[in-house]
């Protein structure tokens, strides 16, 4: 299957790339997971990974996050080599679909717990955590037991841990699922000032409005390999201003010939 557009790589050749994959693959068994992928994404930048349910998605982040490691090919995260797990750890941040907390701990306990694991500095840390759980506007609710939180604010407790250590590079998988509207919006713009300072931000997500305002580049995974990678607007465009952006996921996303 062809790749349904290419983006240009004179901007590219211009910055650092935060993430370089090389015949990446994975099988399980006889299954071939993730098919040969290559990934070369800007730093500062933000990689909206999009693909249907089973494409490879979740396995190609635990891969790039030294979670899963490669059957075949080679990546590298930040400089880092992906097999490279203790020195890579420090350099990235990780937000996977389920949200990793510890119900019985407070959302401030659980941050002040992920800060310690990451021998931060106690009194950076705290300043740290008040000003992100204001951003996302779970202040009010910090003491409260994450047992009794809603989907949504174990999203934004997570995505706070992800980026409490301000992160080279951050995998961030479905930030905004179970967020309303106003929430969502403050996750958005959260995201953009850490893109804004400095991060790297690979986002995979269903809802194609956020990606499609997030993100500079997107890559469409389909049957563990990379069918269309482009600007939002260009893959938009070469369907001739006639679509959207969910109209190319569609049309890239099926068997047949594009």
């Amino acid at each position: 299957m062809g790749t349904y557009g290419t983006r240009e790589t004179d901007d590219r050749a211009r910055q650092q790339a935060a993430i370089v994959a090389k015949g990446l693959t994975r099988r399980f068994g006889e299954t071939v997971a993730v098919d040969e992928l290559d990934l070369e994404v800007p730093e500062g930048t933000v990689y909206g990974f999009l693909g249907p349910n089973g494409a490879g998605k979740t396995t190609t982040i635990e891969m790039l996050t030294t979670l899963l490691p490669p059957t075949a090919g080679q990546a590298r995260v930040a400089g880092v080599p992906v097999d490279n797990r203790d020195e890579l750890k420090s350099y990235i941040g990780y937000l996977p679909h389920e949200s990793p907390v510890y119900e019985s701990f407070t959302a401030r306990e659980q941050l002040a717990y992920a800060a310690d694991i990451r021998n931060l500095d106690t009194d950076t840390a705290d300043q740290r955590i008040e000003e992100l759980l204001e951003r996302v506007g779970l202040l009010a609710d910090a003491g409260d037991r994450i047992d009794t939180y809603s989907q949504g604010m174990r999203r934004k407790v997570g995505l706070v841990q992800a980026l409490l250590h301000d992160p080279e590079v951050a995998f961030l998988d479905e930030p905004t699922s179970g967020l309303d509207p106003r929430a969502s919006r403050a996750v958005i713009d959260l995201i953009h000032e850490q893109v804004q300072a400095g991060t790297t931000v690979f986002l995979s997500s269903h809802i194609l409005p956020v990606v499609e305002e997030l993100a500079d580049t997107v890559g469409v995974l389909y049957q563990g390999q990379l069918v269309a990678e482009d600007s939002p607007d260009q893959l938009v465009d070469r369907r001739d201003n006639s679509g959207t952006l969910e109209d190319v996921f569609l049309e890239v996303t099926t068997d047949r010939p594009i």
